[in-house]
C-alpha cells in the first residue's frame, strides 16, 4: 500500500535537501520520530510510533530513501524533490495491500508529521 504527500516547495535545492534528512536530524524533521542514533555507515536505530528498528539511508537522484530493516510490514518512505511541480514528495510504503485500519492511519499520520515537520524546517 501507498501513502503519499506533496509539499510545495518553489525551487528545491536537492544537494541542501539530502543534507538536511540525516539519521541523526530526524526527530527535529518528523514528530512521530522520538529519537534517532546513527551508525557511520548509512544506518542506524529510530525510536518511532511503532517503535524500535533499524533504519537504512540511502540517497537517490532526488532525495533520500529510508527504509526499516526489521520493520515486519517492510515499511519504507522517501523524500524527494519534484522541481518541475516546485514540490517535496513524501512517499511511504508497505507490503500489504489491506492492512490493518489502525496501522493505515497511523502510517497518514506519519506522512503527515513528515510533511508538517519538513515544511516547518524550511520555512526557518
Amino acid at each position: 500500500m501507498e501513502f503519499l504527500h506533496r509539499l510545495p516547495h518553489p525551487s528545491p535545492d536537492i544537494a541542501a535537501l539530502k543534507a538536511l534528512l540525516t539519521i541523526r536530524d530526524l526527530p527535529a524533521l518528523c514528530a512521530s520520530i522520538h529519537a534517532a542514533t546513527p551508525e557511520s555507515d548509512g544506518t542506524g536505530d529510530i525510536h518511532c510510533l511503532w517503535g524500535v528498528f533499524n533504519l537504512r539511508r540511502d540517497e537517490l537522484r532526488n532525495g533520500v530513501r529510508y527504509a526499516l530493516l526489521d520493520c515486519p510490514h517492510a515499511l519504507a518512505w522517501t523524500i524527494t524533490a519534484d522541481p518541475a511541480n516546485q514540490a517535496l514528495i513524501i512517499h511511504c510504503t508497505i507490503d500489504k495491500t489491506h492492512p490493518d485500519p489502525e496501522f493505515a492511519e497511523s502510517i497518514e499520520m506519519f506522512v503527515t508529521d513528515w510533511s508538517e515537520g519538513l515544511g516547518r524546517v524550511l520555512a526557518g
